[in-house]
């Protein structure tokens, strides 16, 4: 039988067997109690491994198993004396604010606002002062036709304000609505945040 599988075995028992009479702090405060010297014991029983690499495996199953099971003990016991886990990737938002994202102007609006500023630029005048005319149309007309397509291609966006609980503040953009308002408690996940 492996270390692991001796310490998972033993610990797993060790819950199972525990008095029902005790109230559920007493029984959480015990049951912490019991897992620190189990983890103690296991720490011991792994430094008399002789190889450096198995030592050093056998303290990592070790302390996870631990971890595990103080994780067990606090979900099954959370009237007793545990507190969450502290969350650094928590926050709250503060605000939600939805605005319009400017498109990007390509060379379609460009070149269509130049030919048609300069179609109409060649109205005016004539000699030089048409050419000028002409030459000033197709520079407004590319700055306009720019413009016009900017607008075209601007999209809704989101905006949403983040107050983590270490007092960081951040700002993710959407392109949807995320359907969070004032007050909603998040998590960051994948570079965004999502509803705790």
């Amino acid at each position: 039988m492996t270390h692991r599988t001796l310490i998972a075995t033993l610990l797993l028992a060790s819950l199972a067997a525990t008095a029902q009479a005790q109230t559920s702090k007493e029984h959480y405060n015990a049951e912490t109690r019991r897992l620190a010297t189990r983890y103690a014991e296991d720490k011991k029983l792994c430094s008399e491994e002789s190889e450096s690499s198995r030592r050093m495996q056998c303290l990592r199953d070790a302390k996870s198993e631990y971890d595990k099971s103080l994780s067990y003990t606090k979900t099954q016991y959370n009237g007793g004396s545990a507190k969450p886990a502290a969350c650094h990737d928590c926050g709250k938002v503060t605000s939600v604010i939805a605005g319009e994202k400017a498109g990007e102007g390509g060379a379609v609006g460009l070149i269509a606002g130049g030919v048609a500023g300069a179609l109409l630029g060649n109205q005016v005048g004539s000699g030089h002062g048409r050419q000028l005319a002409t030459v000033a149309g197709a520079a407004g007309g590319a700055y306009a036709g720019k413009k016009v397509e900017e607008k075209a291609r601007s999209s809704k966006q989101w905006t949403v304000h983040v107050k983590y609980d270490d007092g960081r503040t951040a700002s993710f953009n959407f392109d949807h609505d995320p359907q969070l308002q004032n007050g909603d408690r998040v998590r960051n996940a994948n570079g965004s945040i999502v509803r705790r």
